[in-house]
């Protein structure tokens, strides 16, 4: 019974042959486009960046702490054990899953806070939509084609991960207008596998911000007590508080959250699947609601460790003076920039292109040890 009910779920994954590209390409003999996809990511180089980009601390703060590129691969096991479960489009789910971060600045969300301010007057900011500037523009790496050329399901699924989008103009702004060919339906829910994308991230950056926080004795396994959920899996690992060391006993509570937070949305999406009588992968397009989320007690406690998160570790006094130094290397960079274009980019012909979207993008690709380096040049 089980396994006929797992089964059915597989109709509602996205198919394993493409609906193509933006540019046509010829098929591969032996990948099927979506691990392609994945591929062409990897080799990227906005990929091996994150290496050295923020994930909360900045990246000379340590060896052990996330990056983005260790959030991405973690975002991307989760993913891929929800897509298993569910029978859906395993590579898709990785791929979108190792993609999402690529268009983060230098310093986290500290930079793309205050790089959106820099661009207030030209068109903006986003991370999000950085990332489909990378994947479409900004990638050099193929003869007939900018960007990646990625399938138009995984570039539905980066547009659409945290849903459908609603301000078309702020995406015409930054990418141009009718770039997709009428190729994207914006107003359509997400893929399932876009979906589970989306809340792998906050179940990894959930869990693993907690430990580095720990780790960075930001605050004490004891602060977490009042958390509910939380408080019965400290329960729990209380036994082995002073018979282990606490770095196992961490270990063990971090992997317990990301356990209790798997399920939940196991159990969960089966049961908005068939409360909304979802049979086919038109059904997941035309549903109001997100079908793969949490249910309500899990994302209270969702909401309680994000704002825990926030007042002790976010806005400690330790990782703000790293972000406020971050905020301000990127500030002076840009208008820096802004009146020595050709300082530090070469070949591109600022009459003839916007040149404020063109530094935006050279700042935002930066690694944080690169802009630190920069900015200490021009000082």
């Amino acid at each position: 019974m089980q396994k006929n009910s797992k089964s059915s779920y597989s109709k509602l994954s996205v198919p394993i042959n493409s609906k193509g590209r933006i540019f046509k390409e010829t098929k591969s003999q032996f990948r099927s486009a979506y691990q392609r996809d994945r591929d062409r990511i990897i080799h990227s180089t906005a990929f091996r960046r994150l290496k050295h980009k923020t994930q909360v601390f900045i990246n000379t703060s340590g060896d052990h702490y996330r990056t983005r590129i260790t959030h991405s691969l973690e975002v991307a096991q989760i993913a891929r054990t929800l897509a298993k479960y569910f029978k859906l489009n395993e590579d898709l789910c990785e791929t979108l899953s190792l993609a999402h971060d690529l268009g983060h600045t230098p310093f986290g969300h500290a930079g793309e806070s205050i790089l959106n301010e820099c661009m207030y007057n030209y068109g903006g900011f986003n991370h999000n939509i950085q990332t489909i500037r990378i994947v479409t523009l900004l990638e050099n790496r193929y003869y007939n084609f900018r960007g990646l050329n990625l399938s138009i399901e995984t570039l539905d699924g980066l547009i659409k991960h945290n849903g459908p989008v609603n301000n078309l103009h702020k995406f015409n702004n930054i990418l141009g207008k009718n770039f997709f060919r009428n190729k994207i339906k914006y107003f359509q829910q997400a893929s399932l596998e876009a979906q589970i994308a989306s809340i792998s991230d906050d179940i990894a950056y959930n869990s693993h911000d907690l430990e580095d926080g720990l780790k960075a004795n930001l605050f004490k396994i004891e602060d977490l007590k009042n958390i509910p959920i939380l408080s019965d899996i400290i329960k729990k690992s209380k036994k082995n508080f002073y018979k282990s060391n606490k770095e196992l006993v961490l270990r063990q509570i971090i992997r317990e959250i990301i356990d209790e937070m798997v399920k939940d949305i196991i159990i969960n999406t089966k049961n908005n699947i068939k409360i909304n009588k979802i049979k086919s992968i038109n059904d997941v397009y035309k549903n109001k609601k997100i079908l793969v989320c949490f249910s309500k007690k899990m994302s209270i406690f969702d909401l309680s460790i994000k704002k825990f998160l926030k007042e002790k570790m976010y806005y400690s006094k330790e990782v703000l003076i790293k972000t406020k130094e971050g905020k301000k290397i990127i500030s002076n960079l840009f208008f820096y920039m802004i009146k020595n274009p050709k300082k530090f980019i070469q070949d591109i012909d600022f009459k003839k292109n916007n040149k404020e979207r063109i530094i935006c993008d050279f700042i935002a690709g930066m690694t944080d040890r690169y802009a630190i380096n920069i900015y200490n040049s021009i000082k």
